[in-house]
């Protein structure tokens, strides 16, 4: 058994903290449907702007609200504009993970949705759209 990666929200843009929430991550509920990943799922979040790392679950924003917001003690962890990577993985057989390609969403700079590249890996190893290209 294999632990993979299997969804990720490239590069979104915190839009709020609120630390008297009770825990979790709000993301738009627009992203969360097309990466796949579920109300309640752990997700992991990087902080690209601070380092800071944590596990959390997801929670859905408002459909097309672009929001991004860490809730509760997770909170500490960011600010607003912070960029942060949301990413999800899953256990999977060892045949199936070795043709797996997770599920991989670009966003704009208000966080929606700009293309997706469900297989990032591609012929040559590298991610597709380097940071600096969106």
């Amino acid at each position: 058994m294999r632990m993979m990666l299997t969804a990720k929200l490239h590069r979104v843009r915190l839009t709020r903290v609120d630390r008297d929430y009770e825990g979790s991550i709000a993301v738009d509920r627009l992203l969360l449907d097309e990466a796949g990943i579920l109300e309640y799922e752990m997700v992991h979040v990087w902080n690209v702007t601070n380092g800071e790392r944590l596990q959390t679950y997801a929670i859905a924003a408002p459909a097309g609200s672009g929001e991004i917001c860490l809730n509760g003690a997770a909170a500490h962890k960011g600010n607003p504009d912070d960029i942060v990577i949301i990413a999800a993985f899953s256990p999977m057989e060892e045949g199936r993970a070795r043709t797996h390609r997770p599920k991989v969403i670009y966003v704009d700079s208000g966080n929606r949705l700009r293309r997706e590249a469900g297989n990032w890996a591609g012929g040559n190893g590298k991610e597709e759209g380097a940071a600096g290209r969106f």
